[in-house]
């Protein structure tokens, strides 16, 4: 385990877990990196900017955020919606911490700047979130649905400001009618690196995998409020992870040795994100992937490589994982942490044939979030032996793994048998709700036992 250490400033470790031993022709490596940052966010850490470290007046972290509210015509079906919505981000206002920039836009088939208005970002204190909440009086619902403009907006707002933390929060509560997919598409990929954002879908109207793209895209979170009255606390706890945030545009960088191939990369812990595709060259042999922004708190990551095959009792060096922090002026980027992934030859069989706890974990893990999300598609294009057969296997792989908030969601779209073999029963009737709340939390680990 490697640690980077500073007075003042988050501590970043990482531990990695394999079974190094490869029998004579083994060729694939696994690993699991644990990565934990610890004494910034909630403890009192400062951000990391360039070489030294700085805080604003009052004490609040160096960020920015702005709020995307749904203001389209759907919203007022019931009206509850929109006054829950504007709740709900009052909320979020009054848990800003003094000295964040912040604005509100309010999104339909145009994005509009609700406070502070005039391209700007204003500053939070007592008078500034009076001033917010007062405008939220005046939003109503009217007119469609095109996140995509709601994303660039934030995106100029949040681009305009000399922060270290970027981040947005959206709420939809429909589908994305007013533009075309590759609309939405073209402004995540215009957004992505520049911000991170949480994303929300308040009641069932609204498409999944659209919400979870938003996310998956920014390095956010993704999750249903199918009962609007739980909007307030989920936006509190939304702004309150957000202002735990104190280090930006962490990478997870991996150097591999000639001859080695990287199969996958991929975070599988507090949820499964796939990172393959999102590698940008880093020197030679050398890639970047992106994991967001950080505050205190623990990841993990599944790392696999190919390696040339090796006679037995030779070993090497399979890939170093390093974090890297970007140094914001252009200049030498830090090493936060490094640890080592090894390969080993042995004809001892046993050594050779042991699979590692957390890598069979997160293995099984990372079906069952495959699984589940086969599964609710084959039940939607009435494939039922199909669905059967996917979500008993989600049913075997949460019992066997513990995951227990998994398989309780699991439990109210199918009737299950016996967990351990994965028998089940589709249910003749589930509520949609239930059924989006599985899709939409499908991705949703749980650590290895220790």
């Amino acid at each position: 385990m490697a640690n980077f250490s500073k007075s003042n400033v988050p501590q970043f470790s990482v531990e990695v877990y394999q079974n190094e031993y490869l029998p004579e022709g083994g060729r694939e490596v696994n690993g699991i990196i644990t990565v934990t940052s610890t004494g910034g966010g909630t403890t009192g850490g400062v951000p990391l900017t360039g070489a030294t470290s700085s805080r604003l007046p009052g004490g609040a972290a160096d960020a920015a955020v702005v709020i995307m509210v749904d203001c389209s015509g759907s919203m007022d079906y019931p009206p509850t919606k929109m006054r829950n919505a504007r709740d709900a981000t009052a909320a979020a206002i009054d848990t800003l911490r003094d000295g964040t920039s912040f604005a509100v836009v309010g999104g339909t088939h145009v994005a509009r700047e609700v406070y502070p208005g005039n391209g700007r970002l204003a500053v939070a204190d007592a008078q500034t979130k009076a001033q917010a909440k007062e405008a939220l009086r005046r939003l109503s619902a009217g007119g469609g649905t095109a996140i995509g403009t709601w994303l660039r907006l934030a995106d100029r707002l949040l681009g305009a400001a000399d922060v270290e933390i970027r981040h947005g929060i959206l709420l939809t509560d429909g589908r994305n009618e007013h533009e075309a997919p590759e609309d939405l598409r073209a402004a995540l990929d215009a957004c992505a690196g520049r911000f991170t954002c949480d994303a929300r879908g308040v009641g069932t109207d609204w498409e999944v995998k659209e919400v979870t793209a938003i996310a998956s895209a920014l390095l956010g979170t993704a999750d249903i409020v199918a009962d609007p009255s739980g909007l307030a606390a989920d936006f509190t706890q939304m702004m309150e992870n957000a202002m735990g945030k104190e280090v930006a545009d962490v990478a997870l960088r991996l150097w591999t040795p000639v001859g080695v191939e990287i199969k996958f990369v991929k975070q599988v812990a507090p949820t499964v994100a796939e990172l393959t595709d999102r590698r940008t060259e880093a020197g030679p042999r050398a890639g970047d992937y992106p994991t967001g922004s950080w505050g205190d708190e623990s990841r993990d990551y599944h790392v696999c490589v190919q390696v040339p095959e090796a006679g037995i009792g030779q070993e090497m060096l399979a890939a170093r994982v390093s974090l890297i922090l970007p140094d914001p002026a252009g200049g030498v980027p830090r090493t936060l942490s490094q640890g080592l992934v090894r390969a080993v030859w042995t004809d001892d069989m046993v050594a050779s044939t042991s699979i590692n706890p957390q890598v069979a974990h997160y293995t099984g893990q990372a079906e069952l979030a495959q699984v589940i999300q086969q599964g609710l598609d084959a039940r939607k294009s009435g494939d039922f032996d199909g669905a059967t057969a996917k979500l008993g296997r989600a049913v075997q792989l949460a019992s066997a793994s513990g995951n227990e908030d998994t398989a309780k969601l699991l439990s109210k779209v199918v009737d299950v048998v016996d967990a351990a073999t994965g028998t089940v029963r589709l249910k003749a009737k589930v509520a949609e709700a239930d059924e989006m709340t599985l899709e939409t939390r499908s991705t949703k680990t749980v650590r290895v036992k220790k």
